[in-house]
């Protein structure tokens, strides 16, 4: 029983994760940082602001919720930009995140991120158009730039 009083008090004292990491803690399943699930899914680790720590997934489904403190922009070194809202859903896969709701990026006016999908070297972006960028801007986690809206 004093395990169990000893994992309680480590719980109440480390709840970075918020509440889902809380009930995944107690469930005995620790969720892998956000870049891990990416990267197991063949998707570049930098698609998200570096404060989207907190996420939710349903392996069963696919279905991915990502959380972000604020509206934010990220500008990438191919001089793409893209702005997120504070609540991103869409379904992984190997290789590709679809139905996306709550990404945009600039195409001469801000569209809709509907879809991004990995191949070897390039991202290939949905977005009212498919615009293909190289991966490899995408593989460092950048701090996005609070913005008034999304």
């Amino acid at each position: 029983m004093n395990s169990v009083g000893n994992d309680i008090n480590s719980l109440s004292t480390s709840i970075e994760g918020g509440t889902k990491w809380l009930v995944n803690k107690i469930k005995g399943k620790m969720q892998k940082p956000l870049e891990e699930l990416l990267k197991d899914y063949d998707m570049a680790v930098g698609i998200f602001p570096r404060d989207a720590t907190n996420y939710e997934f349903n392996e069963e489904t696919g279905k991915l919720t990502v959380y972000i403190p604020s509206v934010c922009e990220v500008g990438y070194k191919d001089s793409s930009v893209l702005r997120f809202s504070t609540v991103i859903t869409g379904y992984l896969e190997k290789g590709k995140l679809t139905d996306i709701e709550g990404m945009k990026t600039k195409v001469m006016i801000w569209i809709k991120v509907s879809a991004i999908s990995s191949e070897s070297t390039k991202l290939h972006f949905s977005a009212g158009m498919k615009k293909t960028r190289s991966r490899d801007a995408y593989e460092v986690l950048r701090d996005g730039v609070i913005v008034e809206k999304f």
